[in-house]
């Protein structure tokens, strides 16, 4: 699935868009180079130390007349700027700039000193490959994309919150900023398609869901929007409810007719109620539809989750009926 032909990428209530982007790249991001300079002793305290404070920095001292020098640099500069921002390139000319080598107790050159938090963390000495080059900057920033990753789930956080509390647009602009990023996000997915289905939009919510990689397609989330969808289009085939509540009044013992508006009620989000219908068939006639009540609880379980208050609550009483 690629980002041109998402469907998450249109508009959304006519007013989604992405707005957040991830993986370090501002609107003004800065070009390759500028992760690359130059020092002097004056400048070491700022360009290194201070710097060293916001990310980590790399400091390469070398020589004009050092061979192996002249065959690391352009290996290190290209892992640099490949690194798009996770480390920062500062190269210390040791003829010019001794006292700072001298300081460090460096020897012979080649030599990389990594600066974190404004203190030297690791280093390495000699002209070493491209891989042993990529291996130390993991080592010393984190794996490629962790950052990227603890953004978009932090982002998922937040879409997630909007939803529950009814922002539909802000919630898909989020969802849709993560499908920019990562286009086969499952939470990202299914978040999008609850936006949908929040919006009354159920056919799209499928549409959304369809044709997904097999892999994908079985992602727990996505099965319980999926679920979901089916207890929707369910529910609008067992007729109005108001006349169903009108039934139980006069015949509480009209289990059929209870099932049907506990299943109304979940798809309109009144979980807690859905719940005590069926947990009141419970206690009245295990036996009706075969224990179709408990069963049809435990569907509500797989799509409400785990942590879902209403699933909370429902679960005790459940328990405390089954094992009292």
């Amino acid at each position: 699935m690629s980002g041109s032909d998402n469907p998450y990428n249109g508009s959304f209530g006519n007013q989604m868009s992405a707005t957040a982007s991830f993986g370090a790249q501002p609107e003004s991001a800065p070009a390759a180079g500028s992760y690359i300079t130059d020092t002097t002793t004056a400048n070491f305290g700022k360009d290194v130390i201070e710097e060293s404070r916001r990310q980590p920095v790399l400091v390469d001292f070398w020589a004009p007349w050092c061979g192996p020098c002249k065959q690391l640099t352009p290996v290190l500069e290209k892992v640099v700027n490949d690194a798009k921002g996770r480390v920062k390139l500062v190269k210390m000319n040791i003829d010019d700039h001794p006292s700072i080598a001298g300081q460090l107790g460096i020897q012979s050159i080649p030599a990389v000193i990594a600066f974190v938090n404004g203190r030297p963390a690791d280093g390495f000495m000699g002209a070493v490959p491209e891989s042993q080059i990529n291996q130390f900057i993991d080592r010393i920033a984190g794996p490629a994309g962790a950052d990227e990753a603890a953004e978009i789930e932090a982002v998922l956080g937040e879409a997630t919150e909007l939803l529950a509390a009814g922002n539909i647009n802000e919630a898909a602009q989020l969802y849709a900023a993560v499908m920019q990023a990562d286009p086969e996000n499952a939470k990202a997915i299914a978040g999008m398609a609850e936006c949908m289905i929040a919006a009354n939009q159920h056919a799209r919510a499928r549409e959304t869901l369809a044709d997904l990689p097999e892999a994908l397609a079985k992602d727990a989330g996505i099965q319980a929007v999926l679920k979901k969808l089916e207890q929707i289009e369910e529910a609008r085939k067992l007729g109005d409810p108001i006349a169903l509540e009108r039934e139980l009044a006069a015949n509480p013992d009209d289990h059929e007719a209870r099932l049907k508006l506990a299943k109304i009620l979940n798809v309109e989000g009144r979980r807690d109620e859905a719940a005590e219908h069926l947990l009141s068939i419970m206690r009245k006639d295990r036996t009706f539809d075969d224990d179709g009540a408990r069963r049809q609880l435990l569907q509500f379980f797989e799509v409400w989750g785990f942590k879902d208050p209403a699933t909370v609550a429902a679960r005790r009483k459940l328990s405390a009926m089954l094992f009292s």
